[in-house]
């Protein structure tokens, strides 16, 4: 079910399947993205547990909250959702790219709300990103190629988050666009944009620094990547392992940046298998 909540004022997007009371999942989408990254999931996660993901505040069909868009803002406004949600336990948290990060600043900000972590091609693991998000730093360019997001443009961006190019269907174009047409989408994304990065890469002292909270709060973490990634590269995996040494990862051949849609199936049982893993272990 999708729906609708309000949010210290702002309209959030939700979509939320299974049981209610079974252990929950929380899924989160990367930058300019939407909770429809995740819809595969969904269908196959859902039969054991309440599986939820949201349109970050400002991006997808979300309306931004008050104040700056921040790595620490999104974070926090995700865990207003949930309040609002009434979901106070602990969840497995997993995020793709953006969302990883906000996934692990989530750990940062209220450990006792997570208790797993699934990182997901993550933002945090090294300054190298696709050419596009790093034009956008360039002061006055950025803005200018948010403003022209046409089905060509449309189409290109998705074309380089799927190493399988049957996924860069006329439906994801559209609602790329239907996205890119409100309002506040460019200013948004051009917020996050700088916030996280400039035109040589993203920026180290948040990582450092998100690394460092992230580590004195432990949970049992699985890493994913898709060796294709034209988004942030498979060379960050290196990165993760170091920064998790205790993780899970898997690395998926011919695959881009969206493994929980590119690998649905696979992406599904490797979740399943290290979600059963810590149940068990925690009996």
């Amino acid at each position: 079910m999708t729906r609708e909540l309000t949010v210290r004022g702002a309209t959030v997007r939700v979509h939320e399947t299974g049981d209610p009371g079974d252990p929950p999942i929380l899924l989160l989408h990367g930058i300019g993205r939407s909770l429809e990254d995740w819809s595969p999931q969904h269908e196959r996660l859902s039969g054991r547990w309440r599986v939820i993901s949201v349109d970050l505040p400002g991006f997808g069909l979300s309306d931004r909250m008050p104040g700056p868009i921040t790595l620490a803002s999104l974070a926090d406004g995700v865990l207003a959702t949930l309040d609002t949600l009434g979901e106070e336990r602990p969840l497995h948290v997993m995020g793709n790219s953006l969302g990883g990060a906000v996934a692990m600043q989530l750990l940062a900000f209220a450990p006792a709300r997570v208790s797993t972590l699934t990182l997901v091609n993550s933002a945090g693991f090294g300054k190298e990103v696709a050419f596009f998000l790093r034009a956008l730093a360039i002061p006055g360019l950025g803005r200018r190629l948010l403003r022209r997001v046409d089905a060509r443009v449309a189409r290109r961006v998705e074309r380089a988050l799927f190493f399988d190019r049957a996924y860069v269907t006329q439906e994801r174009v559209d609602f790329a666009l239907r996205v890119a047409a409100r309002p506040e989408h460019a200013l948004v994304f051009l917020e996050t944009a700088q916030a996280l990065g400039t035109f040589r890469g993203i920026r180290s002292p948040w990582r450092r620094t998100l690394l460092e909270e992230v580590a004195r709060h432990p949970r049992p973490t699985l890493i994913v990547w898709g060796e294709k990634d034209l988004i942030l590269p498979a060379t960050q995996l290196a990165a993760a392992r170091v920064a998790f040494p205790e993780a899970r990862w898997q690395l998926f051949p011919d695959t881009g940046h969206m493994p929980q849609i590119e690998r649905a199936d696979e992406f599904a049982d490797l979740a399943e298998m290290f979600l059963t893993a810590r149940s068990e272990t925690s009996t």
